[in-house]
């Protein structure tokens, strides 16, 4: 089973994401985190990622896709695709590599997605993710690494990045709606109401 994540960065798509793996018995696949990955290296890959995605633009279709293709053939799993596809050139090119089963469209507003990642602090040691609207402190009570805002979470780049979903990723739900397989999802509600409606999606769909 491969499930898709479609919603507008904040709208909680990893953190539903990883807590539905153990559950699901899928593999979570989050582009954002492997382009991250490709950053801290300092690749080819991840300095031509880090360009896009400072100035809120999104990384092409051909680097993405690339990537996608070298992490499915590494894996047996089902897969749930988090920050994949985006635009429909890439959905189209998933079709003809993987057969998906449903797609989770989780809905919010801008201004309830400036508030969640304006709030947004991360670990620098081990990538746990906070938000200073329930947790004040200046260190990771996981592994007491130093948090840090990421410098593309400034407002102005936050709701350009809004725009830029509504433009190119937007479309998505319309192309999947077509063939049956979207789900909606309120992404302003709290996270075990929307791991437990997605748990009974992916029942049904099983």
């Amino acid at each position: 089973m491969n499930l898709i994540f479609l919603g507008p960065p904040g709208a909680g798509k990893g953190t539903v994401a990883s807590k539905l793996v153990a559950t699901a018995g899928l593999e979570h696949l989050s582009t954002g985190d492997m382009l991250r990955e490709e950053m801290k290296k300092g690749t080819e890959l991840g300095k031509l990622a880090k360009q896009y995605i400072e100035e809120g633009k999104l990384v092409p279709d051909s680097v993405i896709i690339d990537m996608v293709k070298g992490r499915l053939s590494k894996t047996q799993a089902g897969i749930m695709f988090d920050g994949f596809p985006r635009t429909v050139a890439q959905a189209e090119a998933l079709d003809a590599i993987a057969k998906i089963d449903a797609v989770i469209n989780l809905y919010t507003t801008v201004d309830v997605v400036v508030e969640r990642i304006g709030g947004r602090r991360l670990c620098r040691q081990c990538g746990a993710v906070y938000n200073v609207s329930w947790y004040k402190e200046e260190t990771c009570e996981k592994c007491g690494g130093e948090l840090y805002t990421r410098a593309d979470d400034t407002e102005e780049t936050i709701r350009k990045r809004f725009d830029v979903y509504l433009a190119e990723t937007a479309p998505l739900v319309e192309y999947y709606k077509a063939k049956g397989l979207v789900h909606d999802i309120d992404a302003n509600g709290d996270i075990q109401t929307k791991v437990d409606a997605i748990s009974e999606i992916i029942e049904r769909v099983k």
